[in-house]
């Protein structure tokens, strides 16, 4: 049976109740100036200091309301866990928290108050201050003496100013040379958790009581999260006295209690997964991990559907709507796709126009605000989709049929019909509820096959069934006609100053007695997921529009920050090393930028992938938010985008920020009353949303990795191609062009640290490992040098963990004798 999924609320209660006492915070917020660095947690108890307690509530608010305390969302990194941090509110830089002591017991994606440490223990970033400085003399001029000059190697020392506050300043400058606080990276400690969005639950092995020890040991996975302490009464039969047998099992357990004098929480051991390195009980860890309730629907659930697929629309119903039952509508989708979220529908108006209609789902009209399904659609916010199966937001009546526009079904919709002209300006728009009878079910292939070959007859069997009298001619003019118009939205877009940065999605073959990976490919983007895409854009853009007019302090909106300075002043300085000039002014000038680097050749394609992701980096999330909550429209806008509003409209099936913005606009034709929803309540959905959203990409992605792993394990070795897309001091980072993925390879690594010789080095901004890989005697090649950069071209070696479904690389050494070449140019 699959495990229920605690509430938040009791598990909030359960978990704080064991606390330390909250302390009051000191009237000058001092605290200490030793930055905690050990690793991990302590492994004895006098290395143990304890963590300070949390803040009052009370003064949680007093110090968010004075500015002296930051709340935001704790990132762990994952290759390194001592490091933290949370997004900066002036978007310049994040907010660095090393260490576990001042990280103080929050874990990945909690919502915590962040205190500022004292000046003294920041950290100058000098080259960025180097950089700046070079651009503007008569900065150099009021921060430093003539005839400094900013180029040289000089330290950073600690002043005081004339205050007897401590600065930072070069060494040979004057006391008020001052640097300024931009150019610092800002430290910060944990006083406080203001909301527990991690699950507490973690997938893992369990590991005997050390020596003198009581509870048994549970060791995560996840380095992320902490190692627990286990009651030996959880423990299962014979675990004691035979440890060995139950290491190849992995378990679930959950943080039930952490003091603040406990260097490890208290663990409730939940249950066995089965064997690790299968692949079902690592998908359920993940799963449990990041709180996807993936158990059957609850009969109070199910007793809110009609009782059956058999479902009538009710005549009264039908003439309510918009009647289009009779046009030639039709869906494109992926081949396996069962949620059939939207439909479109082109017609000529017979004037040089077209009248363009984009259909959705209208799902709202069978979740009632409040109900149990409704409440079950608002907690799980999103449908999962892993590799081998899809874990539904609502359920499969809905989701797979009375929802669905499966084809010769009348369905009910909510559409947007607008008159374009062939340039793709809008003449008109009409917005409302209609019902709908899909003619066909064209796959992406089916409509990339129309695209290219717009002169091709079809024969019957080359497409699906075509019904309500339309043929095979009309459905090819449809698509012909859209992907004309959408060509020209999208080259308006860019034209606009929008910004794409395309990530690659690997997906799998799989074997259909198995479900065993078979295969695996990059998924390619083509001309007709660009058709739909550009539609659905506008269909969301005319969305958010719409119920901002009519509801400016309810209406549920989707914003996208501009991104992070600091990050992406470094990313164009470093380009700049490299010989390439990137733009990052605005998101239309980093597009072309990124254009200007496209090439057909290999090292192009993939050097430009690498671009992509390195531009990726500074971008901060989108986020879905309460119009109410914000009063200056600037911040509602969409930054990739480039447009003032923007919302998610078209898939309501899957996303239930979708379902909040079909209310709206029902409501604003009239279909239903206004809304009253406290704009407070809409903004702590919209937040659940967002939670809830980057926990699905995070499973989705951890689930490709899994079946990867599996398949590398069946073929190993599997050596790929790879270009280094980051340079640390004994590791690259690879991106491999034919996974899309980016994984670290370590000089260091066992495989290789008897072979390889490195040396780190930093050329300006740009950094270089230069390998000496020893003689081997056994292939007869003598001592090699590689010098690698950001782009070096490399061979790696793709081994998947023996424990876990987890992939890592491996440098292969070159097999020419000679140095390699620089691949930078």
């Amino acid at each position: 049976m699959s495990p229920n999924k605690p509430k938040k609320n009791s598990q909030k209660k359960r978990f704080e109740a064991n606390h330390c006492t909250p302390k009051k915070q000191t009237e000058d917020g001092k605290t200490p100036k030793r930055v905690d660095k050990r690793k991990g947690t302590p492994k004895r108890n006098h290395d143990f200091k304890p963590f300070e307690p949390y803040l009052t509530f009370e003064d949680v608010n007093d110090g968010l309301k004075r500015n002296t305390l930051l709340k935001g969302l704790l990132r762990i990194n994952q290759r390194s866990y001592e490091d933290a941090f949370i997004d900066s509110p002036d978007s310049y830089g994040d907010i660095h928290i090393q260490g576990m002591h001042n990280r103080n017991r929050a874990l990945n994606g909690d919502e915590v108050v962040v205190q500022l440490l004292p000046k003294e223990l920041w950290k100058v970033d000098i080259e960025a201050y180097k950089r700046e400085a070079s651009k503007d003399e008569n900065t150099l001029s009021k921060t430093f003496h003539d005839g400094l000059k900013i180029g040289n190697d000089k330290k950073v020392i600690d002043l005081k100013d004339d205050a007897g506050q401590p600065v930072k300043t070069l060494e040979g400058a004057s006391c008020v040379s001052v640097i300024p606080d931009k150019f610092y990276e800002r430290f910060g400690k944990v006083v406080y958790i203001s909301e527990l969005n991690h699950s507490r639950a973690a997938g893992g092995h369990l590991k005997p009581p050390s020596k003198n020890g009581l509870d048994a040991l549970f060791s995560p996975k996840d380095s992320r999260i902490p190692r627990m302490y286990i009651p030996v009464s959880e423990c299962p039969d014979g675990f004691i006295n035979r440890p060995d047998d139950f290491s190849k099992f992995l378990y679930i357990a959950r943080v039930i209690s952490w003091d603040c004098n406990m260097a490890m929480p208290k663990g409730h051991l939940q249950r066995s997964l089965g064997e690790a390195g299968e692949i079902e009980p690592e998908t359920e860890a993940i799963l449990i991990e990041h709180g996807v309730d993936f158990s059957e629907f609850s009969e109070e659930v199910l007793d809110c559907l009609p009782r059956d697929d058999n479902w009538c629309i009710p005549e009264d119903e039908i003439a309510n709507r918009k009647d289009l039952r009779n046009e030639c509508i039709f869906t494109i989708d992926p081949e396996t796709a069962r949620d059939l979220d939207d439909a479109l529908s082109c017609k000529p108006t017979g004037n040089g126009n077209y009248e363009v209609g984009v259909h959705i789902a209208d799902v709202s009209y069978f979740i009632s605000e409040n109900s149990a399904l409704d409440k079950t659609a608002t907690e799980r916010a999103t449908s999962v989709y892993l590799t081998q199966k899809v874990i539904p937001m609502l359920p499969r009546l809905l989701c797979e049929k009375l929802c669905s526009l499966n084809p010769y079904q009348d369905r009910l919709a909510f559409s947007f019909i607008w008159i374009l002209t062939q340039d793709g300006e809008i003449e008109s728009e009409w917005c409302g509820r209609t019902l709908i009878r899909s003619c066909v079910k064209l796959s992406y292939s089916h409509a990339q096959d129309i695209i290219q070959n717009p002169d091709k007859v079809f024969a019957e069997n080359e497409l699906p069934d075509i019904l309500n009298n339309y043929k095979a001619e009309d459905i090819k003019r449809c698509v012909t006609n859209l992907n004309k118009i959408a060509t020209n939205l999208r080259r308006k877009r860019f034209d606009g100053g929008a910004l794409r940065l395309d990530q690659p999605k690997l997906s799998f073959t799989l074997d259909k007695e198995t479900g065993m990976p078979s295969g695996y490919s990059v998924y390619q983007l083509r001309d007709s997921n660009r058709l739909v895409e550009e539609f659905m854009l506008l269909a969301n853009m005319a969305a958010a529009v719409r119920v901002y007019k009519h509801y400016p302090k309810r209406a549920m909106l989707r914003r996208h920050s501009e991104p992070k300075e600091k990050m992406l002043d470094q990313l164009v300085a470093t380009c700049a090393e490299m010989g390439l000039n990137i733009d990052g002014t605005s998101a239309g000038s980093l597009q072309t930028s990124l254009q200007r680097y496209v090439g057909e050749d290999k090292f192009s394609k993939t050097r430009s992938q690498i671009l992509v992701n390195l531009c990726s980096k500074p971008m901060q999330l989108a986020k879905y938010f309460c119009t109410g909550l914000y009063e200056d429209e600037y911040a509602y806008r969409h930054y990739a985008l480039n447009v003032p509003f923007y919302t998610h409209f078209t898939s309501p099936i899957r996303r239930y920020a979708d379902i909040v913005v079909h209310r709206l606009l029902a409501a604003s034709v009239n279909a239903t009353s206004d809304p009253t929803t406290d704009p407070l309540i809409i903004e702590k959905q919209a937040k659940h949303c967002n939670e809830r959203k980057n926990a699905s990409k995070k499973v989705q992605e951890m689930s490709a990795e899994i079946f990867l792993a599996v398949y590398v394990k069946s073929c190993e070795p599997l050596e790929e191609d790879g270009m280094v897309m980051a340079v640390l001091d004994r590791s690259v980072d690879v991106l491999i062009p034919c996974l899309g993925i980016v994984k670290r390879a370590y000089c260091n690594a066992p495989e290789v640290s008897d072979k390889l010789g490195y040396t780190y080095s930093k050329i300006g901004n740009r950094p270089q490992l230069e390998l000496v890989w020893a003689e081997d005697t056994n292939t007869k090649l003598p001592v090699t040098k590689q010098v690698l950069t950001i782009f070096s071209a490399v061979k790696v070696i793709l081994v998947a963990s023996d424990k876990h479904l987890k992939i890592n690389i491996v440098l292969k050494r070159p097999l020419n004798g000679e140095d390699e070449p620089d691949c930078h140019t």
